[in-house]
């Protein structure tokens, strides 16, 4: 008995030196992969998710979360300011020389830079009467067919239809009747230029290398309330600083007081939302003549994800959640402008105005109804004479910004730029106004506040661009996890 139980022990010995590798193989798969299964899973998840695992909670400087935003602009306002702004109402002449230097940067895609078109291209309306101040050379055949066969990524598309071109003329005079207590661009300069933006969405140029960098260097290092001995992380213009995690420059911004603070943050937001929707209308393809756009999830990663952009691409989309609520909170604060019976969005059709003033309603009444607005009361609350020159220094920075925007070099990223700071400018008048806008008359203009139709296009379609940002995010969390 013992001899045969030896042997069958032998036996076992032997089939397990053969055959163990495979058993325990087997039975680690079929006993333990569940587990291992999560854990991979886990990982892989982590891996695709890295760019939204904290981008979650209450934002910093206010008590809104970004579940809540995400629910409310998806849902509600997006939906509303979409077929807002493609309204007629909705076109814009933004063109100005930069007042600061030569541009002289080169988009990666050729013929990024586009000349205006001849004056015998342009209708008269628009001009005003300043149609005779171009030179001759502009009228020159070669010239108009130049214009004609432009076709690239960074050109303006300056079509328009024969009502738009109408209704151009009859806006500048309704606008003419108008009072005004800001200043406004000279839309009958002869360097003016009007665009319908449905013919212009804002997309990847290629536009790039040092004449963005010295754009966006500019706003941040000279408009921030930031000493040059602070250097922002990953700015490609700054001295090395090693493995600088940027702890530096957050301790100073932590330091400042809450408007300075905001400040930074405002700009950031915005420098976020413009990335973000270069990255969500990429050109993926321009195989046999025809282009491709899309979402490019490596170029999301690039500029967002906290591995690619050592931990700032978190804090980058929470600035532009924090932008976000700024303009929602404007536009419900401007509501009663709006709400006057005699204010009319015009464009020389009264069943077009109509149907855009309903339209504009029904957002600003959304926007009243979110319940966790900014409070924008916290600042310039301390003593009054200091808050009074914080409060200038916080315009006149801005107003600078908006100037360096000039300075871009690519037309079609210039344009969206300028429009978005724009809005943003009109955003920050608004708050800045709540007691001209509590003693508004019911049925006489007021004085004391009021906004042009350069200033409210700017600001419904900045908004618009920070609305499509959240809903973009949105799309790029679902394209991850179809991923995954």
């Amino acid at each position: 008995m013992l001899k045969v139980t030896v042997q069958n022990a032998g036996l076992f010995v032997l089939l397990w030196l053969l055959l163990g590798d495979f058993v325990q193989g087997w039975f680690q798969y079929n006993v333990n992969t569940p587990q291992n299964r999560q854990s991979e899973k886990s990982a892989s998840d982590n891996e695709e998710q890295s760019c939204f695992c904290q981008l979650t909670g209450v934002l910093d400087d206010c008590f809104c979360d970004v579940e809540s935003i995400d629910v409310f602009n998806n849902f509600k306002v997006y939906p509303l300011i979409r077929k807002l702004t493609e309204r007629d109402f909705f076109r814009v002449n933004l063109r100005r020389p930069c007042p600061f230097w030569v541009d002289d940067g080169h988009c990666s895609i050729k013929d990024c830079h586009v000349e205006p078109c001849p004056e015998s291209k342009i209708p008269v309306g628009i001009k005003s009467g300043n149609y005779n101040k171009y030179s001759k050379a502009l009228n020159a055949v070669e010239d108009i067919t130049e214009c004609e066969q432009i076709q690239n990524l960074g050109a303006i598309n300056s079509t328009l239809s024969n009502q738009s071109k109408e209704a151009f003329a009859d806006w500048a005079r309704h606008d003419d009747a108008q009072d005004h207590f800001c200043e406004l661009d000279d839309e009958t300069a002869p360097e003016s230029e009007y665009v319908d933006l449905m013919l212009n969405p804002e997309r990847y140029t290629g536009y790039k290398g040092p004449s963005a960098w010295r754009v966006w260097n500019s706003i941040y290092e000279e408009n921030c309330f930031k000493p040059r001995s602070v250097y922002r992380p990953l700015n490609p213009l700054a001295p090395s600083r090693g493995d600088d995690d940027g702890e530096a420059f957050y301790n100073w911004l932590e330091g400042l007081c809450l408007e300075k603070r905001v400040f930074y943050r405002l700009i950031s937001g915005l420098h976020s939302s413009i990335n973000l929707h270069l990255c969500a209308e990429y050109l993926l393809d321009e195989g046999w003549g025809k282009e491709t756009w899309g979402p490019n999830m490596q170029e999301f990663r690039r500029r967002f994800d906290p591995a690619e952009a050592k931990g700032e691409g978190t804090r980058r989309l929470k600035n532009l959640y924090f932008l976000y609520l700024i303009e929602l909170r404007a536009l419900s604060k401007v509501a009663p402008y709006f709400d006057r019976a005699f204010v009319n969005l015009y464009t020389g059709s009264a069943q077009e105005d109509t149907a855009t003033k309903e339209l504009l309603l029904l957002l600003l009444n959304e926007t009243k109804a979110f319940p966790m607005h900014f409070d924008e009361k916290s600042m310039f609350a301390g003593h009054k004479i200091e808050a009074k020159i914080l409060k200038e220094e916080f315009r006149l920075h801005f107003k600078n910004i908006s100037r360096i925007m000039d300075c871009v070099g690519c037309s079609k990223c210039r344009l969206w730029g300028k429009l978005q700071t724009q809005g943003l400018g009109t955003a920050l008048k608004i708050l800045f106004s709540e007691k001209e806008i509590k003693n508004l008359q019911e049925n006489t203009p007021s004085k004391g506040f009021q906004l042009t139709r350069q200033e409210i296009v700017a600001l419904l379609n900045g908004f618009g661009r920070l609305s499509t940002s959240i809903k973009e995010l949105h799309n790029f969390r679902t394209l991850l996890e179809e991923h995954r």
